[in-house]
């Protein structure tokens, strides 16, 4: 079998795994954030931070509630690394510097997992299952929420309420997240990932010296690293160590967990604002973007320039030979359009397009189809501004499920598309201007910008890969990737809430003969367009003078 055939034949079956479990994980997400019952295990959760699940709260409510938890989460993560020397499970690991662990704690709070260290050389088992594991699960929980808080915004109407946070947080967790990591986990084991709580110990000898490995955790977490679209991994290689990722099969399986929740949740949505036919438009926005740059990246890799890649049947530098191009391919174009940032290959050894390919799909937004929750909200921001663009072309109002897009809510959609941006090339900009950052470059040229500006686009996504050639791990840049991974995550949730509250306090709007469809096929082509638009404007320039100059030069 041809790598070309093999690679269509993995992505046909992840389209019919996808397929699948659509229906019945989108009908259960919506279930559980519509349900008024409570567990008995959440009723003590509640009782334990002394909050009211029954309570409705507005958006200023609902956005301390995501503030203060996400705030008190990086102070408990920080501490627990500061004072991991002292904690039993260690692994006679040191406690991390200060500024590192700054970095960490907001890395893993913000859903990014940005990590400028080597897993097995400094986090012990108390870090690394009691914090970075927690944090995998209730960061995405976090996204969900908030996700969840928008589509009840378009859903309600004469009133200002979109839930309860602490409801939200604690279902997404104990009802969603936990059931499918622990399965997810059982699999990745049985594929042969390894689970456990040994210590550090030698693996034979290798030229005159020993090696030495340590035990974990490890299919637990990676099951909820790839189902939160988190990314972190239990060792420095990530997703392409054998003891994460063993096979051809399991790389399915982890790119699967990647993808099933955000493109389920457009179910959800459809679900929640009572028609499903919405749904459907977003998804199939999501899919032609991520069918596209999955077919686009496959070619670019396979493409064959010269004898080296001939007699490698492609690009396989710093890929994986049991992954195979394809394998690779798909998998760095599912963790770049989505939060996910976990990697089974070195993106900085991709081709000069393919390097542009990763980063392009992070500076979309990661909409398609996104992280747990960030990918839905985010497109429906651009669904706001594609119905506002239609509406300009005809000169009416523009709506969007029955709910007038004005001033205010531009103005909201406006400043959450612009954060990110503003963020990643300003922190670029300062980092390639200053005397001491360009010293971490490990190359020069066009390829040494690249690695700075995927680094603050990674961070300022919420992210977490990198291109592998910059060290990062410096007092700027782990001060300033953290600032970019926070403002990144949140001042986003701010503008996102406050559209929520706006929609819900609007009453709906009657369709008529003037109203655009906005699930028809003809919406969703408006809505790509509006997303390769927006991001070919804002991006284009420092695109042409790192990946796309090295892929030209080459």
């Amino acid at each position: 079998m041809s790598p070309v055939l093999a690679g269509v034949l993995q992505v046909l079956a992840l389209v019919v795994a996808l397929g699948l479990a659509y229906r019945p994980l989108g009908d259960h997400m919506a279930g559980v954030y519509s349900s008024n019952k409570h567990l008995r295990v959440e009723k003590w959760m509640y009782k334990a931070v002394g909050a009211d699940p029954n309570t409705q709260m507005r958006w200023p409510a609902y956005l301390r509630g995501v503030l203060a938890f996400s705030a008190v989460s990086v102070l408990f993560l920080y501490l627990l690394q500061r004072l991991q020397g002292a904690l039993p499970g260690s692994l006679g690991f040191a406690s991390i510097d200060p500024d590192q662990a700054f970095n960490t704690a907001a890395s893993f709070v913000a859903n990014t997992n940005w990590q400028s260290y080597s897993g097995e050389q400094a986090m012990g088992h108390v870090v690394q299952t009691g914090g970075l594991a927690v944090q995998n699960f209730v960061s995405a929980a976090v996204g969900m929420a908030v996700a969840v808080a928008l589509v009840r915004g378009f859903a309600r109407s004469g009133t200002g309420e979109l839930g309860n946070f602490w409801s939200d947080l604690v279902r997404g967790t104990v009802r969603i997240l936990l059931p499918i990591a622990a399965v997810g986990a059982l699999a990745l084991v049985a594929c042969g990932a390894i689970q456990n709580f040994a210590g550090i110990h030698e693996v034979g000898q290798f030229m005159g010296g020993s090696q030495q490995w340590n035990g974990g955790a490890v299919a637990s977490q990676e099951a909820i690293k790839e189902l939160g679209t988190n990314g972190g991994g239990y060792f420095n290689a990530n997703s392409s160590h054998p003891f994460e990722n063993p096979n051809g099969l399991s790389n399915l399986l982890e790119i699967f967990l990647i993808l099933v929740i955000p493109f389920a949740m457009t179910r959800t949505f459809g679900r929640m604002v009572g028609s499903l036919k919405q749904g459907y438009a977003i998804l199939a926005t999501m899919g032609v973007i991520w069918l596209g740059f999955t077919t686009l990246m496959m070619w670019t890799e396979f493409a064959h320039h010269g004898p080296a890649f001939e007699i490698a049947g492609g690009a396989m530098e710093g890929k994986e030979t049991r992954f195979g191009i394809a394998g690779s391919s798909i998998f760095a174009v599912a963790t770049t359009l989505t939060s996910t940032g976990a990697v089974n290959s070195f993106h900085s050894s991709y081709t000069g397009f393919g390097g542009g390919i990763t980063m392009l799909g992070m500076q979309l937004g990661e909409i398609a189809p996104g992280g747990v929750g960030s990918g839905l909200y985010g497109m429906l921001v651009m669904a706001i501004i594609a119905v506002f663009i239609a509406g300009l072309m005809v000169g009416r109002t523009p709506e969007y499920l029955g709910k007038k897009i004005g001033t205010r809510e531009i103005k909201l959609a406006a400043c959450y598309i612009l954060i990110t941006p503003a963020l990643v090339l300003c922190f670029t900009a300062a980092a390639m201007a200053l005397p001491t950052p360009p010293h971490s470059m490990t190359n020069t040229g066009a390829h040494g910008f690249s690695e700075v500006l995927y680094a603050y686009t990674s961070g300022a996504n919420n992210n977490g890969s990198a291109f592998a050639g910059l060290n990062a791990d410096t007092q700027w840049f782990n001060t300033t990737i953290g600032l970019a991974m926070l403002l990144g995550r949140f001042l986003p949730m701010v503008f996102i809430l406050a559209l929520a509250g706006s929609l819900a306090e609007q009453k709906p709007v009657p369709a008529t003969v003037g109203t655009l469809g906005t699930h028809k096929p003809l919406f969703s082509g408006l809505l790509v367009g509006t997303i390769l638009i927006i991001t070919g404007l804002t991006f284009f320039p420092a695109l042409a003078l790192g990946p796309l100059a090295e892929g030209l030069a080459s």
